[in-house]
């Protein structure tokens, strides 16, 4: 018997999960959370090891709950941004609450550029779709996917709502392509909580470690514009705004304090320090507000140095010494 393959299951839901009933489909995509919660399947047994990191120490029936609200807040997640396509402005407009971003929205409108640092928390297309009609264009890097029917429906979506994407593959020079794409006011929301290259950066959160990639704070030096720290996490709503959202399910967009650039009066201050210093100084902040709501950090991948395999580790940290 065939596996199933995940990129024509993800097409799949693509064309079908927008022609369902929305409660049919959040049931449907609850359904396959807690089965995969009951499982216990992989993705869950390192979710939990990141919440009890994350959280500095829930256990037993405390980490369960939270890894089965989190394992619902990530299919719920998925539900979504298959529904998007077929969400109303108004929808979206009722499912997003903002804090923080006034003042990024005037530098846009001054003709600026910000870079946006984010985690895989929330519902960051839901967050895109709105902000693009809210605060200014929205640049940003999406991986290249097979088969490329599937990377094409996320990028040509994304670009009919004004979006401009910048295709990321390994060894393709996104950073160039990045660095020309964000001249145009705009901003460059980026995902980076995770980075097991050689280019990661190690942050330091209590008595735990993750490698953290540098490319906003990059960006951020490079440009010579603001770099901000956004936490997206989902929130409950009632009344007329979960009326108008056609969901029991809104987010918050929370822009935190904007990251500090280090002085460049130092020759022995190299970019690269000023690039890690800015890196540790947005995700310490970020980590610290998802630590509030560590049911929504979508991270069922390895980013703990403590999961990872050592001797790859320390080949990355080596190769970053070289370069």
């Amino acid at each position: 018997m065939k596996a199933l393959d995940p990129a024509r299951v993800f097409l799949l839901a693509w064309r079908v999960v927008p022609r369902l009933p929305r409660p049919v489909a959040r049931g449907i995509f609850d359904l396959v959370a807690l089965a995969a919660h009951t499982l216990r399947i992989p993705a869950v047994r390192q979710l939990e090891r990141n919440l009890t990191r994350l959280t500095e120490g829930a256990q037993g029936r405390q980490l369960r709950r939270l890894s089965r609200a989190g394992m619902r807040s990530y299919m719920r997640y998925y539900c979504e941004a298959f529904q998007l396509p077929g969400m109303t402005e108004e929808e979206i407009d009722a499912r997003v609450r903002t804090s923080g971003y006034e003042k990024y929205a005037e530098l846009v409108a001054r003709g600026e550029t910000v870079v946006l640092a984010l985690g895989h928390s929330g519902n960051w297309d839901l967050a895109g779709a709105w902000a693009n009609r809210h605060i200014g264009t929205v640049i940003t890097v999406a991986e290249r996917l097979e088969p490329p029917e599937l990377f094409e429906a996320f990028a040509g979506f994304r670009e009919s709502l004004g979006m401009v994407i910048v295709p990321f593959q390994k060894g393709g020079g996104v950073f160039r392509d990045l660095l020309r794409a964000s001249r145009r006011p705009g901003i460059v929301p980026l995902l980076a909580d995770r980075d097991l290259s050689s280019t990661g950066v190690d942050v330091r959160l209590g008595e735990h470690e993750v490698r953290v990639a540098p490319g906003p704070a990059a960006l951020a030096l490079a440009r010579g514009i603001p770099l901000i720290p956004v936490l997206i996490h989902y929130e409950r709503l009632s009344g007329q705004r979960r009326r108008a959202a056609r969901s029991p399910w809104g987010i918050h967009v929370d822009f935190l304090s904007e990251v500090e650039v280090p002085a460049a009066d130092d020759p022995a201050v190299t970019n690269a320090d000023r690039v890690a210093q800015m890196t540790r100084q947005w995700f310490t902040e970020y980590a610290r507000a998802l630590a509030h709501v560590p049911q929504d950090w979508h991270m069922l991948q390895k980013v703990y140095t403590a999961d990872l395999d050592p001797g790859r580790l320390a080949r990355a940290r080596a190769q970053a010494e070289e370069t």
